[in-house]
């Protein structure tokens, strides 16, 4: 699916990755282009969050291809290093630093890999508190804050590398339900603003508004591949029809 002004900015073509007997990417094929975001939803196992991963390459894959910016991923070394501070991530469980503040959580990055001065590292550290609504908290520690708080500094951490794009696997899965909507405001701030964005979620309100495309994945395969309003008013295939009248009904 490509269009005037599209600039492809991730693609994976024909990717397999077994677990053991298990396959569980077959042949999947995604381009994914600049400024875009694409939301990847199905049923548990169906590969969403291993998809995500061989992103910036947490997970090695078997067969196929995977580029960032017209660039084959690196398999290992500092290429490696430099891909994953151009493809930021955002887990499930925030993997803040327990014993270092707030502040230094997202300024350290910067410093080490960026080599940014840690004067300039505190700055724009401080600049990205405050976009996603965490001015008082940069001399916290992690443990200080709530989910939702903490979620939102692993969003402030991985802007902080001026990424090309940012995967974020189920950011919201652990969070208590009040603290859901605090992380998908700076999220849909972060695409109104041109962010490329890949996120697997079970947020289906999120998908709806905030996504150019919606990919649906079941057993390891792509099954669609989508605008929101379309798919959700009429999904093509029975797996897909299946999965939303199971979750669309709560």
């Amino acid at each position: 699916m490509t269009s005037a002004g599209f600039t492809p900015l991730i693609e994976l073509s024909g990717v397999n990755k077994h677990f053991g007997a298990l396959h569980v990417l077959r042949d999947v094929d995604l381009v994914v282009g600049r400024g875009e975001v694409v939301v990847v939803i199905g049923p548990s196992g169906s590969g969403k969050s291993t998809l995500c991963r061989t992103i910036n390459r947490l997970e090695p894959i078997e067969s196929g291809t995977i580029s960032v910016d017209g660039q084959p991923l690196p398999t290992e070394g500092k290429g490696l290093a430099r891909l994953r501070a151009e493809v930021g991530m955002v887990f499930q469980s925030f993997n803040l630093f327990a014993h270092k503040s707030v502040l230094q959580n997202v300024a350290l990055a910067q410093v080490k890999v960026r080599r940014r001065p840690r004067e300039e590292a505190e700055a724009r550290a401080r600049d990205l508190l405050e976009r996603v609504g965490l001015t008082g908290q940069a001399d916290k520690y992690p443990a200080q804050l709530s989910g939702g708080q903490q979620q939102r500094v692993a969003i402030a951490r991985a802007l902080a590398m001026d990424p090309k794009a940012l995967l974020f696997d189920e950011p919201t899965s652990a969070l208590d339900p009040e603290m859901i909507n605090e992380v998908l405001d700076v999220m849909r701030g972060l695409a109104q603003d041109g962010m490329t964005m890949v996120v697997v979620t079970h947020e289906m309100g999120f998908a709806r508004s905030a996504a150019n495309r919606v990919v649906f994945m079941a057993d390891g395969r792509v099954v669609e591949d989508r605008e929101p309003e379309a798919f959700f008013a009429e999904p093509r295939s029975e797996r897909a029809k299946d999965f939303l009248s199971k979750i669309l009904k709560h």
